[in-house]
């Protein structure tokens, strides 16, 4: 097992050809994919034949980034994912995105404010990152709410193509972020 991370709770670690399973009960979640595509399950032959190979090709394209497969440390359990990698639509040097799916059963118990803050300070301290940021649907008020907990702050709400199946799209997309400066300036008041 490749481990990329680790918090308290949280192993994150390497995607393998073995998580296929955990992907597709993941993605079968109507209510985890909601706010993604409308609560639609992703088909296994999808996430065998174009979500893996997306997830195992991000660590050749990008070194030390990726997808990362989170599991409960106690119980070695699949929670789901994180993503910490550029920007797939418009990559800028030094700039990350944040982001994380987890399963139904691990929501409201701090595990996405848990990785993403350690994702977040790795980014910082490790990876020579200069902005992290993360965007969800404007009615994701669960995601919006991570995201603040980590410090990011709200920058813009805009409207993106093909969401109009998902309740809420006429609301548009928010956009997030945290710099570097800013960062370091909360690093030192908490000190």
């Amino acid at each position: 097992m490749s481990i990329f991370l680790e918090t308290n709770r949280l192993t994150l670690r390497r995607f393998t050809d073995a998580d296929e399973d955990n992907l597709v009960e993941l993605d079968s979640d109507p209510e985890v994919m909601r706010f993604l595509n409308g609560g639609r399950p992703t088909p296994r032959e999808e996430i065998r034949c174009q979500v893996m190979p997306a997830l195992l090709g991000c660590y050749e394209r990008f070194k030390g980034l990726g997808f990362w497969a989170a599991e409960e440390k106690a119980t070695e359990r699949f929670l789901g994912w994180f993503h910490f990698r550029p920007r797939k639509d418009e990559p800028r040097d030094g700039e990350l995105e944040l982001g994380y799916r987890l399963r139904r059963s691990a929501w409201g118990k701090g595990y996405a404010t848990e990785g993403s803050r350690a994702l977040v300070d790795k980014g910082f301290t490790e990876l020579g990152v200069e902005r992290v940021l993360a965007e969800t649907m404007t009615v994701n008020l669960g995601s919006r709410r991570v995201m603040e907990k980590v410090g990011l702050t709200l920058v813009r709400t805009f409207h993106r193509d093909g969401l109009d199946a998902i309740e809420g799209f006429e609301h548009g997309v928010v956009e997030y972020a945290l710099a570097r400066a800013d960062w370091e300036r909360e690093h030192r008041e908490i000190r």
